[in-house]
């Protein structure tokens, strides 16, 4: 009896060239897809949003008005939290959303934290001298919110505006050595008053009577280092890099562009569209 013998074909026998092409554009454009789906989840991870914190009378609406519309009109303290939307370039915009920096609302920032793309921490650099302290205080807890983030939310980039800064031009200097008077000063400042936290909390001491209606605090996020002796650093921060600039704006004038003049917030508006 002659038994029928099965021979195996080989597996792409039944595959022509073409369908062979377009199997192989259908995978390439499904990993493109997945790739641009992945970027995008990626993208919008990050946040979109620029967060305006910072203490009462530092310039945060005037700022807001300058980037949104061109122009700053004179403000009083904002009580509630203002927004608006710039143009970073024709493909791209950002919103801009204005803290309140009066002590019993500070803390609402914490809601936009996961939209923040970048925390923009404004300091009057004029004041800095007199009301280092609190300001410090203020800081601490956006310090503090950072470096509480759970790992799979992405941390917002951390910049420390020295506003104001043409308050300290004379006629004898120039925009620019006015604007590295206005960085010093307040990192200089903020740094000592920060350090000052730290020794008092690493003393077992609760931080009282260091800034405003003698708040208790056992904060973290002044973490700098593990070297002995070290003092509170920007530069050696454990939760990340700082950013410092120096702006200002004309309360009452008004730019024909958003992004009219040198100096100014010019410096910001270079930070934004790198990112």
């Amino acid at each position: 009896m002659t038994h029928a013998t099965s021979e195996a074909l080989p597996a792409v026998a039944g595959f022509t060239p073409s369908t062979l092409v377009i199997a192989s554009l259908g995978v390439a454009l499904f990993l493109i897809l997945a790739l641009l789906i992945t970027n995008r989840r990626k993208a919008s991870s990050k946040g979109n949003a620029l967060l305006l914190v910072g203490a009462p009378d530092a310039g945060k609406t005037a700022l807001l008005s300058q980037l949104a519309y061109g122009k700053s009109l004179p403000t009083q303290t904002s009580m509630q939290m203002n927004s608006s939307s710039i143009v970073l370039s024709p493909q791209r915009s950002m919103r801009v959303i204005d803290i309140p920096g009066h002590p019993r609302l500070r803390t609402q920032f914490q809601e936009y934290l996961s939209e923040a793309r970048v925390i923009a921490f404004v300091t009057d650099a004029n004041t800095i001298s007199r009301n280092g302290a609190a300001v410090a205080e203020h800081l601490h807890h956006v310090l503090h919110a950072l470096t509480s983030l759970p790992p799979s939310q992405h941390q917002p980039e951390l910049l420390i505006l020295a506003h104001k800064a043409d308050l300290l031009k004379s006629s004898s200097t120039s925009s620019a050595s006015s604007n590295a008077l206005a960085i010093n000063r307040v990192k200089t400042v903020l740094e000592r008053e920060l350090e000052k936290r730290r020794v008092a909390q690493s003393g077992g001491v609760n931080v009282e009577g260091l800034g405003e209606e003698g708040e208790r605090t056992e904060m973290g996020g002044l973490d700098c280092g593990e070297k002995v002796g070290s003092t509170f650093k920007f530069d050696e921060w454990d939760g990340g890099e700082v950013t410092f600039l120096a702006t200002s704006v004309n309360v009452g004038s008004h730019s024909d562009t958003e992004k009219d003049g040198e100096g100014g917030l010019q410096p910001l508006w270079e930070f934004l569209e790198q990112l």
